[in-house]
Protein backbone atom coordinates (compact mmCIF):
# COMPACT_ATOMS: atom_id res chain seq x y z
CA UNK A 1 0.00 0.00 0.00
CA UNK A 2 1.81 3.50 -0.84
CA UNK A 3 -1.21 5.21 -1.17
CA UNK A 4 -3.67 6.80 1.43
CA UNK A 5 -7.08 6.41 -0.06
CA UNK A 6 -9.26 9.06 1.36
CA UNK A 7 -12.21 9.27 -1.17
CA UNK A 8 -12.96 7.84 -4.67
CA UNK A 9 -11.19 11.67 -5.65
CA UNK A 10 -8.65 12.09 -3.47
CA UNK A 11 -5.82 10.09 -2.82
CA UNK A 12 -2.25 11.10 -1.21
CA UNK A 13 0.99 9.07 -1.89
CA UNK A 14 2.59 7.95 1.29
CA UNK A 15 5.36 9.48 0.80
CA UNK A 16 3.50 13.20 1.16
CA UNK A 17 3.05 12.03 4.92
CA UNK A 18 6.05 13.11 7.32
CA UNK A 19 6.64 10.36 10.36
CA UNK A 20 8.00 10.74 13.48
CA UNK A 21 8.65 8.19 16.05
CA UNK A 22 8.82 8.45 19.85
CA UNK A 23 8.85 6.42 23.54
CA UNK A 24 5.45 6.35 25.05
CA UNK A 25 4.81 8.99 27.63
CA UNK A 26 4.22 7.59 31.44
CA UNK A 27 4.99 5.08 33.49
CA UNK A 28 6.25 1.65 31.68
CA UNK A 29 8.55 -1.45 32.05
CA UNK A 30 12.01 -2.25 30.57
CA UNK A 31 9.59 -2.75 26.81
CA UNK A 32 8.30 0.67 27.23
CA UNK A 33 11.10 2.26 27.95
CA UNK A 34 13.36 1.48 24.85
CA UNK A 35 11.20 1.04 21.78
CA UNK A 36 9.82 4.06 20.05
CA UNK A 37 6.00 2.76 19.23
CA UNK A 38 3.94 6.10 19.80
CA UNK A 39 3.39 7.30 15.92
CA UNK A 40 2.77 10.90 14.68
CA UNK A 41 1.97 11.43 11.52
CA UNK A 42 1.51 14.94 9.88
CA UNK A 43 0.08 16.11 6.62
CA UNK A 44 1.05 19.36 4.89
CA UNK A 45 -2.46 20.55 3.32
CA UNK A 46 -0.77 23.55 2.12
CA UNK A 47 1.95 21.96 -0.03
CA UNK A 48 0.42 18.92 -1.11
CA UNK A 49 0.84 18.31 -5.07
CA UNK A 50 -2.06 15.70 -4.67
CA UNK A 51 -5.20 17.97 -3.92
CA UNK A 52 -7.12 19.88 -6.17
CA UNK A 53 -7.70 23.59 -5.74
CA UNK A 54 -11.34 22.99 -4.00
CA UNK A 55 -10.10 19.86 -1.78
CA UNK A 56 -7.40 22.05 -0.73
CA UNK A 57 -9.82 24.99 0.26
CA UNK A 58 -12.05 22.75 2.17
CA UNK A 59 -9.40 21.47 3.88
CA UNK A 60 -7.78 24.58 4.69
CA UNK A 61 -10.75 26.23 5.75
CA UNK A 62 -11.94 22.80 7.90
CA UNK A 63 -8.33 21.48 9.43
CA UNK A 64 -5.77 24.07 8.72
CA UNK A 65 -2.39 23.78 6.99
CA UNK A 66 -0.87 21.10 8.16
CA UNK A 67 -2.96 18.04 9.82
CA UNK A 68 -1.63 15.86 12.35
CA UNK A 69 -2.15 12.49 14.36
CA UNK A 70 -0.93 10.66 16.80
CA UNK A 71 -1.36 6.66 18.37
CA UNK A 72 0.22 5.25 21.28
CA UNK A 73 -2.56 2.98 22.20
CA UNK A 74 -0.89 -0.36 21.11
CA UNK A 75 2.61 -1.94 22.02
CA UNK A 76 3.80 -2.13 18.61
CA UNK A 77 4.56 0.51 16.35
CA UNK A 78 3.17 -1.15 12.86
CA UNK A 79 0.14 -1.20 14.85
CA UNK A 80 0.19 2.34 15.88
CA UNK A 81 1.08 3.52 12.53
CA UNK A 82 -2.12 1.43 10.93
CA UNK A 83 -4.05 3.30 13.60
CA UNK A 84 -2.73 6.65 12.87
CA UNK A 85 -3.09 6.01 8.81
CA UNK A 86 -6.65 5.29 9.71
CA UNK A 87 -7.32 8.24 11.69
CA UNK A 88 -5.63 10.36 9.53
CA UNK A 89 -7.73 9.09 6.40
CA UNK A 90 -10.94 9.58 8.83
CA UNK A 91 -10.65 13.06 9.75
CA UNK A 92 -9.14 14.10 6.16
CA UNK A 93 -12.20 12.28 4.86
CA UNK A 94 -14.83 13.89 7.28
CA UNK A 95 -13.30 17.31 6.37
CA UNK A 96 -14.01 16.91 2.61
CA UNK A 97 -17.66 15.65 3.01
CA UNK A 98 -19.99 18.13 1.24
CA UNK A 99 -22.27 19.39 3.78
CA UNK A 100 -25.82 19.04 2.25
CA UNK A 101 -27.77 22.31 2.67
CA UNK A 102 -30.66 22.13 5.18
CA UNK A 103 -34.02 23.00 4.08
CA UNK A 104 -36.29 24.01 6.72
CA UNK A 105 -39.66 22.41 6.60
CA UNK A 106 -43.08 23.40 8.11
CA UNK A 107 -44.21 21.99 11.45
CA UNK A 108 -47.11 19.09 10.72
CA UNK A 109 -50.43 19.23 11.83
CA UNK A 110 -50.58 16.95 14.12
CA UNK A 111 -47.48 19.00 16.11
CA UNK A 112 -49.42 22.09 16.00
CA UNK A 113 -52.23 20.46 17.89
CA UNK A 114 -49.93 19.14 20.25
CA UNK A 115 -48.15 22.26 21.17
CA UNK A 116 -51.35 24.19 21.84
CA UNK A 117 -53.17 21.01 23.77
CA UNK A 118 -49.68 21.17 25.77
CA UNK A 119 -49.77 24.63 26.51
CA UNK A 120 -53.36 23.95 26.89
CA UNK A 121 -52.89 21.98 29.76
CA UNK A 122 -49.68 23.76 31.39
CA UNK A 123 -52.09 26.58 31.80
CA UNK A 124 -54.57 24.55 33.37
CA UNK A 125 -52.09 23.51 36.16
CA UNK A 126 -51.24 26.97 36.50
CA UNK A 127 -54.32 27.99 37.15
CA UNK A 128 -55.31 25.35 39.65
CA UNK A 129 -52.55 26.50 41.92
CA UNK A 130 -53.55 30.13 42.12
CA UNK A 131 -54.58 31.40 45.77
CA UNK A 132 -58.70 31.80 45.16
CA UNK A 133 -59.50 35.06 44.54
CA UNK A 134 -62.53 37.37 46.41
CA UNK A 135 -65.25 36.11 43.40
CA UNK A 136 -64.13 32.37 43.61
Amino acid sequence: MDVLRVSRTCVIPLDELAWRFTGPGGPGGQHANTSNTRVEVRFDVAGSPSLGPRQRARLLDRLGPVVRVTASERRSQFRNRELALERLRARLADALRVQAPRRPSAPTRGSKVRRVEEKRRRGDVKRTRRRPGPDD
